[in-house]
């Protein structure tokens, strides 16, 4: 089974943790949603985060081009927007070799 996108692997935990806590089969949903935020919802953040970030740095560059910013800032926007990008790579890896490792689980 290949994934296709970050929302099948994302959809693929939420069904996994479902199934561990017992929510899917009538527990206490209750329970569980005060809790805290759901995996879904704190990605999403991250992605509308990195966004916001690259959103920036281009910014920063289309001003640095017409003479209206600073080098530097350019240089540490870009930068931030690099580190940023890394970080949601690694994440959506490590999502991806969580979920193929539900995939291989044992019934």
């Amino acid at each position: 089974m290949a994934i296709n996108s970050i929302t099948d692997a994302i959809a693929a935990y939420n069904t996994a943790a479902k199934s561990v806590t017992g929510a899917g089969s009538g527990g206490d949903a209750a329970a569980t949603e005060g809790a805290g935020p759901d995996f879904a919802s704190m990605l999403k953040e991250g992605v509308n985060a990195a966004i916001d970030a690259s959103k920036k740095s281009e910014e920063l560059s289309k001003q640095a081009i017409t003479g209206k910013a600073d080098v530097r800032d350019v240089v540490a926007a870009v930068n931030n927007a690099e580190m940023t990008l890394q970080t949601v790579v690694a994440v959506r890896d490590k999502v991806i070799s969580a979920y193929n490792d539900i995939l291989r689980m044992p019934i």
